[in-house]
C-alpha cells in the first residue's frame, strides 16, 4: 500500500511538466468556449490597428494574423476557422498587437475593466501580475504610423455555415487550399506547422514538379517561341548525326533524319539502306557509259562483218556451179 501511494504521489509530480510542454503556445483545437455562430460573422477592422473586430457579437472576438482570436473567462483562445473549435493560449504567447486592442473594442468586457481608459490597451501587467510584465516589458510600446497592414480575411469560409461547417479533419486541408496568407508572428506560424503535421496522409501522392507523368513523355507542356514541341515516338531514342561518307575523294553528304524511324522486327533492311547487288550487275554499273556504247559497236560490226562473209561465201558457189554446167 506504501509502495502504491509513492507511485501516486510521483505521478503527480511529473503532470505538471508535461502539461507545460503541451500548453507552449497555441493548444490543440478541441476546446468548447460556447461560442456557435451560423453564419460567418461580421468584421471590421480596428482604426490604425491591424486586428479586425466583430461589432455585432456579443463578445470578445477578433481576427489577426490569419486567425480569430476570442477573450472569454480571462483567457485568450484562438482558431483558424470562425466558430471553432478552440485553442488556448498562454498569457506569454498572445501576439502583442491582440493585447493592444484599445478597450472599447471589447463588446463583453470582463469587470476589471471598469474604469480603465477605453481608448487604450487593457492594463494586463495589473491583470496577470508582475512576472507576465516583467516577461512581456515593453508591450504596450509601439510607434502608431508603422503598424503592418492587415491580413487577408479567409473570406472562403462563408459558403460553410450551418450544417455545412466541416468537421475538425476537414477544416485545415480547405484552409490550406483556400487560404494563402502567411502569418508574420511566431507563434501563429508554429500552430500552422503542427496543424499542418497533424493533417491525414493522403490516399495518393501529388506529382511532383517537373516529374513526368505516368502514360506520357517528359516533354515541356507550353510551345517555344510559339512553335508546337516535337514530339518522339516512346522507346525510340534520336539518331545522332554521322559524319559524311567518303567516296572516290569526294565528300557525299546525306542529311541526318531529324526522327529516328521505326523499329522493324526480323531481317527485312530499314529506309535508307542499300541492298547488296549481284557483282556483274555491280560491274556494268561502276563501267563508263563510253566503254558500255563501244562494247556495243563492237558486237554490231562483228555481226556485219560475218554477215559479208556469208554472202561472199554464196557467190563464189554460185560462180562455181556455172562453171560446172557450161562445162
Amino acid at each position: 500500500m506504501r509502495y502504491e501511494l509513492i507511485l501516486l504521489w510521483m505521478l503527480i509530480l511529473s503532470m505538471p511538466s508535461a502539461a507545460a510542454q503541451v500548453s507552449i503556445g497555441i493548444g490543440l483545437p478541441g476546446v468548447s468556449i460556447g461560442i456557435n455562430l451560423p453564419l460567418y460573422p461580421e468584421l471590421v477592422p480596428v482604426p490604425g490597428y491591424p486586428v479586425y473586430y466583430a461589432p455585432r457579437l456579443n463578445s470578445n472576438y477578433f481576427f489577426y494574423d490569419g486567425m480569430y482570436w476570442v477573450y472569454q473567462r480571462d483567457n485568450w483562445y484562438a482558431s483558424s476557422w470562425y466558430s471553432g473549435p478552440w485553442g488556448l493560449v498562454g498569457p506569454e504567447f498572445v501576439p502583442l498587437f491582440v493585447l493592444r486592442i484599445p478597450v472599447s473594442y471589447y463588446r463583453d468586457p470582463p469587470g476589471y475593466f471598469r474604469g480603465w481608459r477605453t481608448d487604450a490597451a487593457p492594463r494586463w501587467g495589473e491583470h496577470w501580475g508582475h512576472d507576465w510584465e516583467q516577461r512581456r516589458s515593453g508591450w504596450d510600446r509601439w510607434n502608431h504610423s508603422s503598424a503592418p497592414a492587415l491580413a487577408p480575411l479567409p473570406a472562403y469560409q462563408r459558403q460553410y455555415s450551418g450544417d455545412r461547417y466541416p468537421r475538425v479533419e476537414q477544416q485545415q486541408a480547405l484552409h490550406q487550399q483556400n487560404y494563402r496568407y502567411q502569418p508574420r508572428n511566431a507563434v501563429v506560424q508554429q500552430h500552422y506547422q503542427e496543424q499542418a503535421g497533424q493533417r491525414p496522409p493522403a490516399t495518393s501522392a501529388p506529382a511532383q514538379p517537373g516529374a513526368p507523368q505516368q502514360g506520357r513523355p517528359a516533354q515541356e507542356d507550353t510551345p517555344r517561341f510559339g512553335l508546337p514541341a516535337p514530339q518522339q515516338p516512346q522507346g525510340v531514342a534520336a539518331v545522332p548525326r554521322t559524319p559524311p561518307q567518303q567516296r572516290g575523294g569526294e565528300d557525299v553528304q546525306r542529311p541526318a533524319p531529324t526522327q529516328a524511324p521505326p523499329q522493324q522486327r526480323g531481317p527485312a533492311a530499314q529506309e535508307g539502306v542499300q541492298q547488296p547487288q549481284p557483282a556483274a550487275i555491280q560491274r556494268e554499273q561502276q563501267q563508263p557509259r563510253s566503254a558500255q556504247e563501244n562494247a556495243a559497236q563492237g558486237r554490231g560490226a562483228a555481226q556485219e562483218q560475218r554477215h559479208g562473209q556469208g554472202q561472199e561465201k554464196d557467190r563464189e558457189r554460185g560462180e562455181e556451179r556455172g562453171q560446172e554446167r557450161n562445162r
